[in-house]
């Protein structure tokens, strides 16, 4: 019966460090899970081309709300891939109010999508 509990509190600790630790990559502190800042190796997917150009956002914003802006948790998460994917949020030097959601693989960082705030854009991206 001793052995039982043991082995139960043993998972409960691993448990709670696993949550602690998942939760700490989108804590905004933790430098080690910065990839998403990194704009030396950007990969644009054909979505993320096809939404820049329908609403007027140009690779200096997206590398700019990459550097600047603020982690939006509630847009952050794990992918469709089940890879990280972060969404950052701010104004560009036009005052342009755009969201990039990023994804970093390796050593590089791929583009999803990026999105205008304020203003509603006809996009036809399939």
């Amino acid at each position: 019966m001793k052995k039982k509990i043991i082995i139960y509190l043993l998972l409960i600790v691993v448990l709670v460090f696993l949550i602690i630790k998942g939760a700490e990559r989108f804590n905004g502190n933790n430098t080690d899970h910065e990839d998403f800042r990194n704009t030396s190796h950007l990969i644009l997917t054909k979505h993320a081309r096809c939404r820049m150009d329908c609403r007027q956002i140009t690779i200096d914003e997206i590398k700019e709300i990459l550097k600047n802006g603020n982690i939006n948790r509630a847009k952050s998460g794990i992918g469709a891939k089940g890879d990280s994917t972060y969404a950052l949020d701010g104004y560009s030097h036009e005052n342009q109010h755009i969201r990039v959601v990023v994804a970093p693989e390796n050593k590089r960082l791929v583009v999803i999508t990026c999105i205008d705030l304020d203003k509603e854009w006809h996009c036809d991206c399939n």
